[in-house]
């Protein structure tokens, strides 16, 4: 049987889509612990959480928040994750260090699929969960709906842990279905104990019968008691309950209204109770059992008065202040409270913690203070679905940019920085544009670098369709020695792929070897931009003939002369445009498969195929090439389709002709660019 409790620090994340008030309820969790004095307002930007200037301007949770409070004896860390899908790759990193995970959640089914990523990530890596339903006192009466909804979503069957209790359409309590005690809602202050009220006994019965039905399928006690209409007794439905939960067995459901604190004294009683010990945590991460400190890094910040902060779980032993982790000297222990800090001297196993100046420390990495220990699983990093260009307004601050770009990707592992040979951009990618925009914003607020963003080029390419031969003679006399070179080339299609090649046919020594080299550069230079403006590709260049002066001739000369006959031979050998054609497999659930593959048809795509995703039950992968120019937006309408919860990955599949009205607005913009260049 379970333990019922432990005193031990346990660290708990607050989890969930966007608006389901996760914010609101760390910040009552906080107030009724006493862990502050009064109680913030998103809307007046005062709250312990989403505290950073991003965070307010939005009024929404861009980034990881840590708060600690203490309830009946006991340390409770709490990391309250964003909402938004683009920032999703904060939430996982900071999954893997907890010890379970509270999802809040709005009884609104349209949303539920919305929670499928999440729900995936915390089987795979069985943490402890629990479903907290937000704001049921504006919208009980979708309750039903949205359980069933959920457990089309969860793989662990969602056992209900309260029925709410109403006076018509409005939430005045709830009955707990394990201890069968009812209870009425007080504003702002704890629940009062209530008789059962006749008109829901029959409801509560059902309730609480298919909760043990639940719970009968990991207790085969248990289930002989059902099927002889025993009553089981309390200790027994508590301690199943308990450690079904903490091996990720079912996944409890508890009701509330967070802004009144309805809820919120029931939920903590929930963690203080039934979320396991550190030991146990550590335990199902199978950390070995090595002696020392050993800590995981769940989220870098990069501060102005400490200057790098890693947020780290402890996983084992006691950290003390001056530790030296992987032969890296950490310069002060931190409680956090929002962006407040105390110092702390040590901090033990279960404490998320920051520690100073580890500098070499990333995202997800384990450290201990002996020898190098095996690292745990972290979470995998975000695939890129939407670019910006960036760069300064003021061009003197291309170093400030470079050393911004460094902190801010040290903090966000799902950001990436390139800069493009073939455009000469530099292209920030990441989850979307708001995950762009809160980047762009940080390096305004903290380094004072203005940007000037845009879209992506698309690195359009050219080729030719016919063979042609063309003869160029480059001839000038200025006095002294004067310039000539003279050529003849032949200039021929190759399938698509094939790059470019360079020969030469000299026979009879009439262009001597030593200028060859020359005329194969001023061909590569000329195809940097060809006819249309764009690199060519997929020809070849052979050197027939030609003629040389004993004097004049040079490389000079016939560099001219090879960069001449492809200018003006060129032209004359069919141009065509050719667009990247990327290869797409976007993931989405089956309701939206169809909707899915005109999305795709309507963006100029070729869908190749689908089948059922891997692992992810009522879900699919939709196989499709698509030009990539089509594909800049797309997880917007993506999303858009699919209550948030689709996405995709893409690599480079080919180069592809395009012909026609497109064709030709692609030459024309290329043609205005290069003449306002």
């Amino acid at each position: 049987m379970a333990s019922s409790e432990t005193t031990e620090p346990r660290s708990i994340a607050i989890i969930g889509p966007y608006l389901a008030g996760k914010t609101t309820l760390l910040e009552n969790i906080l107030y009724v612990t006493g862990a502050i004095s009064r109680k913030g307002k998103i809307a007046e930007s005062n709250t312990v959480g989403d505290s950073s200037q991003e965070a307010r301007d939005r009024q929404m949770g861009v980034e990881l928040n840590l708060a600690k409070a203490e309830y009946l004896g006991d340390t409770l860390f709490f990391l309250d994750c964003p909402g938004s899908v683009e920032l999703a790759q904060e939430s996982f990193d900071a999954l893997t260090g907890v010890d379970a995970a509270v999802i809040v959640a709005e009884a609104d089914v349209s949303k539920s699929v919305s929670l499928t990523p999440l729900f995936r990530f915390l089987e795979a890596h069985n943490i402890p969960r629990i479903i907290f339903v937000n704001k049921l006192d504006k919208g009980a009466e979708n309750l039903d709906a949205f359980l069933e909804s959920l457990q089309g979503v969860s793989i662990p069957p969602v056992v209900l842990r309260h029925i709410p209790i109403r006076d018509g359409e409005e939430l005045t309590g709830y009955v707990d279905l394990a201890s069968g005690r009812a209870y009425a809602y007080k504003e702002e202050e704890a629940s009062e104990t209530i008789a059962l009220p006749s008109e829901i006994e029959d409801e509560q019965g059902t309730a609480r019968y298919d909760m043990l039905e639940k719970l009968a399928d990991f207790d085969d006690d248990l289930m002989e008691k059902l099927l002889e209409d025993e009553e089981p007794g309390p200790d027994q439905v508590y301690s199943d309950l308990t450690q079904s939960f903490r091996d990720g067995e079912i996944v409890p459901v508890l009701l509330g209204a967070a802004e009144h604190e309805h809820g919120v004294r029931r939920l903590l009683k929930f963690l203080r109770h039934e979320v396991p010990a550190p030991s146990q945590a550590a335990a199902r991460v199978e950390l070995g059992d090595e002696e020392g400190p050993v800590v995981q890094v769940l989220k870098t910040f990069q501060t102005p008065t400490f200057g790098k902060l890693s947020i780290a779980r402890i996983w084992r032993g006691t950290v003390e202040d001056g530790v030296s982790f992987n032969g890296e000297r950490a310069s002060g222990l931190f409680h956090m409270q929002g962006q407040a800090t105390s110092k702390i001297s040590k901090a033990t196993a279960g404490e998320v913690i920051a520690i100073g100046r580890l500098d070499e420390a990333k995202t997800g990495v384990t450290l201990s203070t002996g020898k190098e220990t095996d690292q745990l699983e972290s979470a995998p990093v975000a695939f890129p679905v939407y670019a910006l260009t960036i760069r300064p307004k003021n061009r003197e601050d291309e170093v400030k940019l470079s050393g911004a770009l460094a902190k801010i990707l040290d903090e966000d592992r799902s950001l990436t920085v390139e800069h493009s040979q073939e455009t000469n951009q530099t292209i920030l990618r990441g989850q979307g544009e708001i995950h762009l925009r809160i980047a762009v914003e940080r390096m305004k607020n903290r380094y004072k670098l203005e940007l000037e963003t845009g879209q992506p080029e698309i690195p359009y390419k050219e080729s030719i369709r016919k063979s042609i031969s063309q003869h160029a003679r480059f001839k000038r006399q200025s006095g002294g020695h004067g310039q000539f070179g003279d050529v003849e080339v032949d200039i021929k299609p190759l399938p698509r792929g094939s790059g470019f090649s360079f020969d030469n046919s000299i026979v009879g020594g009439s262009v001597p070897k030593q200028y060859i080299p020359a005329v194969e550069a001023g061909v590569l230079e000329f195809l940097v931009k060809g006819p249309l403006g764009f690199p060519v590709v997929d020809l070849a260049v052979s050197l027939t003939d030609g003629s040389y002066h004993d004097v004049d001739s040079s490389e000079m000369a016939f560099k001219t002369a090879g960069r001449m006959a492809m200018s003006e031979g060129m032209p004359k050998c069919g141009p065509v445009l050719l667009e990247p054609i990327l290869e797409v497999r976007i993931a989405v659930p089956s309701e939206h498969t169809a909707r899915v593959n005109a999305l795709v048809s309507g963006r100029r795509g070729q869908i190749l195929g689908f089948e059922a995703r891997e692992g992810w039950m009522g879900w699919d992968e939709v196989s499709a090439h698509m030009p990539h120019i089509e594909v800049h937006d797309l997880i917007v309408e993506l999303r858009s389709l699919s209550a948030g919860a689709g996405n995709y990955v893409w690599k480079f599949d080919h180069l592809q002709e395009l012909t026609g009205r497109l064709a030709d607005d692609v030459v024309e913009t290329r043609k205005a660019a290069l003449e306002n260049a």
